[in-house]
């Protein structure tokens, strides 16, 4: 294919990812407003809803690679010195402890922002 062929291609399904992801975020943003309350609010807790998603989405995605990469690694060091099991184990299991911590933190941020958001005072009033 040629390549501004993928690059249509892509742009096309980058557009309709967020729309995707969006559109629910809309639907339930519209139970904020009041019906005589400016719009402001809705947009302050659209934007919140997507950047609690992102939060948690990439702080995720930090933690699977973290967690299978440390799995990966003590099996291969597992595999090649079978007599250090115990010791490779444990270390293994603290590293993919630090790695969850990172998905236990981004969904504290999440949380964050959408239930006890700090800016809320400042944009909405």
């Amino acid at each position: 294919m040629n390549s501004n062929t993928v690059r249509v291609l892509f742009s096309f399904a980058a557009v309709m990812v967020v729309w995707l992801l969006a559109s629910p975020t809309m639907v339930f943003a519209a139970d904020v407003i009041p019906q005589q309350a400016s719009y402001a609010k809705a947009i302050f807790s659209v934007g919140a809803m997507i950047g609690a998603g992102l939060a948690i989405g990439l702080g995720c995605i930090g933690a699977g690679a973290g967690i299978g990469n440390a799995a990966a690694g003590g099996a291969e060091a597992v595999g090649r010195n079978p007599g250090a099991h115990g010791k490779i184990m444990m270390t293994m299991m603290v590293g993919m402890a630090m790695a969850e911590s990172i998905a236990i933190y981004a969904l504290v941020i999440s949380l964050i922002l959408l239930f006890v958001n700090p800016f809320k005072a400042l944009i909405v009033g």
